[in-house]
């Protein structure tokens, strides 16, 4: 006789909808099975409509590294890596070319790639720092980039810096032939007699 379960009791399983109704997966030969969300699974891993945990720890200790939240730990604090927006790729970007906005400054060659994990804050000065330290409402700006093409000193320097490239790119045109000065204009009236 063949060996049948009685049903004790009321069993319950999801019922999932079937969104992919019109174009179902096929499992060929070398086909892989699609991987599956750890919020829903196939009722193939469902016992008695309930999730169980798997029994292998390798596999459990995979499924716990997914819920995980990305952060950097408890040394330092949980710090999540932040989601990258392009005002924050342009402050980046504007902080690791930071040594070309100022002739005065010197910094060392910092790392090549970003970090994945970073916190961006606000200063905050101190009290006695009123006078001479703080910016105004006027100079605050919401990002780096805005901050620094505010600034009056460093366009005036990016102002002399492009006009210096410019001269130097600008093709040789008749500079030689041009009078500059008495003796350049007596040389230059004898070669035409």
């Amino acid at each position: 006789m063949a060996d049948i379960k009685a049903v004790v009791g009321l069993s319950w399983e999801p019922k999932i909808p079937n969104f992919s109704s019109a174009t179902k997966p096929r499992l060929g030969v070398d086909a892989k099975p699609q991987e599956t969300n750890h919020l829903w699974k196939p009722p193939t891993q469902l016992v008695d409509g309930l999730f169980v945990p798997p029994n292998n720890p390798k596999t459990l200790n995979k499924l716990q590294r997914k819920q995980l939240k990305d952060t950097t730990g408890s040394n330092w604090f949980d710090m999540p890596a932040p989601t990258m927006t392009p005002e924050l790729q342009k402050d980046l970007q504007l902080l690791k070319l930071r040594s070309v906005m100022d002739p005065k400054r010197h910094y060392k060659k910092g790392d090549s790639q970003t970090s994945k994990y970073f916190q961006v804050g606000t200063v905050v000065e101190s009290s006695s720092e009123f006078f001479s330290g703080r910016l105004t409402k006027k100079e605050r700006k919401a990002t780096v980039a805005e901050e620094l093409l505010s600034d009056p000193a460093l366009a005036t320097y990016r102002k002399r810096k492009v006009r210096e490239i410019e001269e130097k790119n600008r093709p040789a045109d008749n500079e030689k032939w041009k009078n500059k000065g008495k003796t350049s204009y007596k040389r230059a009236k004898q070669r035409r007699h």
